[in-house]
């Protein structure tokens, strides 16, 4: 009888190992342009309600003010987009009711008001008040006040960490592309113009909105809405200025494109292109921190398309790039590059608020590597996933894998023709020389002699020696092979039980969760369980 998937595989006769089931799936995701089809179009008088704008004059519609054709000001009720209230978790509910008690105006605002619009879940909720940030500090027990340049209040609430900027101190330096906005409006009212002026100084229209969670209204002073529609990341100031301005606001757009499945204004596309190098001016902390927005959140693939296309990639992550190159890559493969795969299995584990830690991506770009330095038989690969998953109990392992007769998939150059490997030992024998050479291109990945040779056979492409990936994250993967290497000698580590994901162990860098993962997605790559394209 064959056997399908690693969900039967495992030997009925150990009731304490976990069934591995890699045939459960998260629900498909509902496409951007599905969701945007919802959207109503609302265009109300932009005026506030009575208990925020008393007896005030509207606030002007599109018009030509200081040299610049402003959107139209749209002001939006939020059940009428279809944003419940339990779509707010409970600890930016808590901080919000706490702000509001003591008589401040508070809103969520950025990328969490979008994705609410668009039905999503958000990773985090950012919320901004009148409050000042001391005000802040003093409603809450369990506050600190971060940041030097922009000042924001980290409020803990249990396990979860709220965010709290002030109207007072964001925005208080305008940015060169924003010098014409230092003047208000005059025939504005005042809280209009606070909030406008507020999403002047945002990075991205469709992250320029705002909602009052106790007026039940969405500000859109940037026409946010309309490019929410037209599935468009455009810059709030001109993009080559914005970009120049804050470099990192390039990777945040290829990191929004990707995850909401959105094309880029003309504009921001091109200077994307042409300021493309300036991103090497961030320190290697914020890098890692943005390439993991990008990687563990369940937008890998699509990030890695982009990043590629716009010639970030060859900067970031030189190796994986030669990769691309060597393969001939082509922007709609036919699923034939197996790096892509690999990640777009571990998107369907993953979402925006189920995370992975950065050490999961990291062993699954070095476990790649490995494969292309030296093609493997598919035996070795499933049992080295089932050793990980068991932690190191080879023997158990090979039992397993030889029963597996579901075929692999076949176009992966990174897989050799099965041989039928019948010893045990050398079989064995494969398997830890795998774990060594993951080891061995994680190694190089984090060496900058290395690194900076991966693009030589192709001259056209910038040279980068560019290594982000810190010592502890180092240091966290090799363990995840260790049981391999050491060949299930490894104390203390008790194997994962069940099917069921923790994403909170698994954001932490749990060693049984992320190995659990790690074995699902590679698995699920090499032997899928229906037939690619």
């Amino acid at each position: 009888m064959a056997i399908v998937g690693i969900s039967n595989v495992t030997r009925t006769s150990l009731p304490f190992r976990p069934p591995f089931v890699f045939a459960c799936r998260r629900a498909g995701r509902r496409s951007s342009a599905a969701a945007l089809e919802t959207l109503p179009e609302i265009t109300h008088d932009p005026v506030d309600n009575v208990s925020e704008n008393p007896a005030s004059s509207p606030p002007p519609k599109a018009k030509v003010w200081q040299g610049r054709c402003w959107p139209e000001w749209k002001m939006m009720s939020s059940k009428e987009l279809g944003i419940k209230a339990s779509m707010i978790t409970k600890p930016t509910k808590l901080v919000l009711d706490e702000l509001k008690k003591k008589g401040y105006d508070v809103y969520l605002v950025g990328g969490c008001v979008r994705d609410l619009v668009m039905k999503r879940t958000p990773k985090d909720f950012d919320i901004i008040t009148s409050a000042h940030l001391s005000e802040v500090k003093k409603t809450f027990s369990r506050c600190d006040i971060v940041g030097k340049r922009f000042p924001i209040c980290h409020v803990h609430v249990k396990d979860s960490i709220v965010e709290v900027s002030s109207f007072c101190t964001s925005g208080r330096t305008p940015s060169k592309g924003l010098v014409y906005a230092t003047r208000s409006h005059q025939d504005c009212n005042e809280h209009d113009n606070m909030r406008w002026r507020n999403c002047l100084a945002r990075d991205f229209t469709i992250n320029g909105l705002m909602f009052n969670p106790f007026s039940n209204l969405v500000y859109d002073y940037m026409g946010g809405m309309e490019d929410i529609k037209k599935a468009k990341v455009r810059t709030v100031i001109p993009a080559y200025t914005s970009f120049q301005e804050d470099c990192a606001r390039i990777l945040r757009a290829i990191r929004i494109a990707a995850r909401l499945g959105f094309r880029f204004s003309k504009e921001t596309a091109h200077s994307i292109k042409d300021l493309a190098n300036s991103i090497m001016r961030l320190d290697k902390g914020r890098l890692l921190m943005e390439m993991n927005y990008m990687l563990a959140y369940g937008s890998a693939e699509a990030s890695l398309r982009l990043l590629w296309k716009f010639g970030l990639l060859e900067l970031l992550l030189p190796i994986q790039a030669a990769y691309f190159v060597s393969q001939g890559f082509r922007r709609r493969d036919k699923r034939s590059n197996m790096l892509l795969a690999l990640f777009s299995n571990l998107d369907r584990l993953l979402a925006p608020d189920k995370p992975c830690h950065s050490c999961l991506w990291v062993g699954i770009l070095a476990f790649h590597q490995a494969l292309v330095n030296e093609p493997r038989d598919p035996l070795v690969i499933a049992t080295f996933t089932l050793a990980l998953h068991n932690g190191g109990d080879l023997s158990e392992a090979i039992s397993i894998a030889r029963r597996i007769n579901h075929p692999h998939y076949v176009s992966f150059p990174e897989l050799v023709e099965a041989r039928g490997i019948d010893d045990d030992e050398e079989l064995t024998k494969q398997v830890q020389d795998l774990a060594c050479s993951v080891n061995c291109s994680l190694r190089a990945m984090t060496d900058e002699y290395f690194v900076s040779k991966a693009m030589i056979n192709y001259p056209q492409a910038p040279h980068s020696d560019l290594v982000f990936i810190p010592l502890q994250v180092y240091l966290k993967v090799c363990r995840i092979f260790e049981c391999i290497i050491n060949r299930g000698t490894e104390k203390f580590f008790i194997p994962k039980r069940g099917n069921k994901i923790n994403y909170n162990v698994l954001a932490q860098g749990g060693l049984a969760e992320v190995r659990h993962v790690f074995s699902r997605v590679v698995f699920d790559t090499i032997y899928p369980l229906k037939p690619q394209d």
